[in-house]
């Protein structure tokens, strides 16, 4: 079974989500800003680690990103019910 590993930065608004991936961009280190703008406690817990999960155990617009886009990348604005994710997905195995 296909597994992952990712980690993501959750926020209220798509300009905000928007705004962090730039910096991110322009080399601020992912877990940091997890730590500092995630709403999601996995980002003050492990600066947005979500660990390992199969499909189906996300959300399915998450899903469809972290199975299927680039490993290593931030990815996103990814708008769920939730709100909007930044996610780097950090391996995947087939």
């Amino acid at each position: 079974m296909t597994t992952a590993t990712a980690r993501h930065i959750l926020v209220d608004t798509q300009e905000k989500c928007e705004e962090i991936r730039k910096q991110i961009e322009e080399g601020s280190d992912f877990v940091e800003m997890a730590k500092q703008h995630s709403k999601c406690p996995s980002g003050q817990r492990g600066g947005g680690d979500l660990g390992e999960f199969s499909p189906g155990q996300m959300v399915p617009e998450f899903d469809r990103v972290v199975f299927s886009h680039e490993i290593g990348k931030v990815h996103g604005p990814v708008q769920t019910q939730f709100g909007y994710h930044l996610i780097e997905i950090t391996s995947r195995s087939d």
